[in-house]
């Protein structure tokens, strides 16, 4: 028995491992070199000895590559609307610098698909989206550090006559690339090089892929990528128009008090419905137009060499009830002599499930 041994069974000494790095970390740079060395020091009686170091091992860190995509944010959009935005954070969850090629994907189980989209990048300049900031994405994100993340923008341009409720689904796919140095795109990191089950080489550094299952068609666990969803949802203002009418006096049977007629002579007064439906968007910068060319009231009706429009007589902001208008406002209302004569209101804003009416008086001419 040698005088170590004896030494070590009669615990006369020590053992120690040198080194402050830990043979394992959470979040270890890929590549990093681990070189750990023992040392043991002893006695013999109670002379210290020479301590006794063991060989140098070493080994290096693999790289574990990850990329996250957080979204799930819904967008209210009107139709038609240009510059409707959509953000995403795409983070690399990896423990190295890594390239990211970014793609949307938009879904075939929505109701409508926008009209155009860009990709664009937050610049970090101004917080929020900032169209003449935050640029067109560029072919990938260049050497995006381990646990940084970068705020991603999807700008579309909604197509126009939408309903209400109607919604577009937009993926954004995150596939992550080896770093390959400032501007230059590494190999992309997928299946095929994702050593889960093979031998751990001490001295290289292998790719293993700890990415979650996105929601994009095809992306799947530990496949080199990810991908979140967000969602355009239409909300808009849904107008209805309904006239109707009701004769207010007639030379001939008022003065006797019977029914009146729509004769020569009668004041003929039009009430005009404005329905903005429930459950959508309030409607704005309303323009209520009779008497010419509108979309409710047939040009061969205008008011023109029928009847004279009785002056001072329109109203804006009535309250609606069986056809007729009662109260509101001259303040808004604009008559037109023309010819053709019209006449017309404007209201600022129409709330969802409100009505407002329009009314004005004519003469039917002798």
């Amino acid at each position: 028995m040698t005088k170590l041994w004896k030494m070590l069974v009669a615990w006369g000494g020590t053992v120690a491992a040198l080194g402050a790095t830990p043979a394992f970390a959470a979040g270890t740079t890929a590549d990093t070199t681990i070189a750990n060395t023992a040392t043991v020091s002893f006695s013999v009686g109670s002379t210290a000895q020479t301590p006794v170091n063991s060989n140098t091992d070493t080994f290096k860190v693999d790289k574990i590559a990850k990329v996250t995509v957080t979204g799930g944010v819904n967008t209210s959009v009107a139709p038609g609307q240009t510059g409707a935005v959509i953000t995403y954070t795409v983070t690399n969850n990896s423990n190295a610098p890594m390239d990211i090629v970014l793609s949307a994907v938009e879904p075939t189980s929505d109701n409508f698909d926008v009209s155009s989209y860009q990709i664009r990048v937050e610049s970090g300049a101004t917080p929020g989206y900032q169209p003449a900031e935050d640029l067109v994405a560029p072919a990938y994100l260049d050497e995006v550090g381990a646990d940084a993340s970068r705020t991603v923008y999807i700008v579309s341009t909604i197509p126009g006559a939408l309903a209400t409720g109607n919604i577009a689904q937009v993926d954004l796919v995150a596939q992550l690339h080896q770093g390959g140095g400032a501007a230059a795109m590494g190999a992309a990191v997928n299946a095929t090089n994702n050593p889960l089950n093979a031998a751990n080489g001490v001295n290289t550094v292998e790719t293993v892929m700890d990415d979650l299952a996105g929601t994009a068609t095809g992306d799947g666990l530990r496949d080199g990528k990810h991908s979140a969803r967000d969602t355009y949802t239409v909300n808009t203002a849904a107008i209805s128009v309904v006239k109707s009418s009701r004769i207010i006096s007639d030379p001939i049977n008022t003065p006797l008090g019977n029914p009146l007629k729509a004769i020569p002579g009668a004041v003929i007064e039009y009430c005009i419905a404005v329905t903005n439906a429930a459950g959508g968007s309030t409607a704005s910068s309303l323009t209520i137009t009779d008497g010419f060319n509108t979309t409710y009231a047939p040009t061969s009706n205008n008011l023109q060499g029928n009847a004279t429009y009785v002056a001072g007589s329109a109203r804006i902001g009535a309250t609606v009830a069986g056809g007729v208008c009662s109260g509101g406002t001259a303040v808004g209302t604009t008559y037109t002599a023309g010819p053709p004569a019209s006449v017309s209101a404007t209201v600022a804003t129409l709330a969802a499930g409100s009505t407002t009416g329009m009314s004005f008086q004519v003469t039917i001419n002798p």
